[in-house]
């Protein structure tokens, strides 16, 4: 039997009239989709979308802190990700990958608060970049052997004029106030937490670094604009710096934030996936 607990405001065209159980700020409260969702497109009920999920080897879990939106740009269709993560055939990452094109337009300043091998910096670069050369991609690590992997994996797959809207920092992701401008508005800010994939597992973000970066964050960004954060909690440090991130995604004002958690329920160890959308 496969146990689902949906309440992401996206995710309308899936729920239609069912009651489901939803949690704002990590409160539980029983209410009606039908209150909360409106779609001009043909609805899938939980019925229809639990059988087509018999299939599935285990079970996940999606909680939602915040109102819904009605002009939330991550607000529409995203049943196929979902379905595809649900299945295994998607990664975390590629889910935020996912939702940030619906956040994120050309010409858009964004910030890689954790560089790693480059990866979601050139995803981000791919969404900025236009002939205007107007969008930035502000990149930062404390590893300078992560800022060689992302510029090198910019060469390969960015032009150079792509490539010019691109800078890079060695430094930590608490300190990216440093590196925007005051007059730049923000649309995005990216986490992706843990250690650098085939580097030193011993250097990993730390909770405490992490908190003040997501504070330097939510200062810097522009409404309408989201913090999208991949937390790992199978190493030393992860478990308490996954719950240091709930916390403060928790104690965010429900009035201007709508926060989100995305984890596999019998995957104990998978990667965490938060969203923090600025209303």
């Amino acid at each position: 039997m496969l146990s689902l607990q949906m309440n992401l405001c996206s995710y309308s065209s899936l729920l239609s009239k069912r009651m489901v159980k939803c949690q704002w700020n990590f409160k539980c409260y029983s209410i009606s989709p039908s209150s909360l969702f409106s779609s001009n497109t043909n609805t899938t009920t939980i019925r229809a979308f639990a059988s087509s999920c018999q299939q599935l080897n285990g079970a996940s879990s999606i909680s939602v802190a915040g109102p819904h939106n009605p002009l939330s740009p991550i607000s529409g269709s995203m049943e196929q990700v979902m379905v595809e993560y649900l299945f295994g055939r998607k990664k975390a990452t590629e889910v935020a990958h996912y939702v940030w094109k619906h956040v994120v337009k050309k010409g858009d300043a964004v910030v890689d608060a954790t560089c790693g091998n480059g990866y979601d910096t050139l995803a981000l670069l791919k969404l900025v970049a236009d002939e205007t050369q107007r969008g930035r991609v502000y990149g930062m690590d404390v590893q300078k052997i992560a800022l060689e992997s992302t510029s090198s994996l910019l060469d390969q797959f960015a032009s150079p004029d792509e490539k010019e809207l691109v800078e890079l920092f060695v430094m930590s992701h608490s300190q990216m106030e440093d590196i925007v401008p005051n007059d730049v508005a923000v649309r995005l800010v990216a986490f992706n937490l843990g250690y650098l994939p085939g580097g030193d597992k011993k250097v990993i973000t730390r909770s405490e670094t992490t908190v003040l970066a997501l504070e330097a964050a939510k200062r810097i960004l522009a409404p309408g604009g989201l913090i999208s954060i991949v937390t790992y909690v199978g190493h030393p440090g992860g478990r308490e710096e996954f719950e240091k991130i709930e916390d403060f995604a928790s104690r965010l004002p429900i009035e201007s934030w709508n926060c989100c958690k995305l984890h596999t329920v019998n995957r104990p160890l998978a990667p965490m996936l938060i969203f923090l959308f600025k209303r």
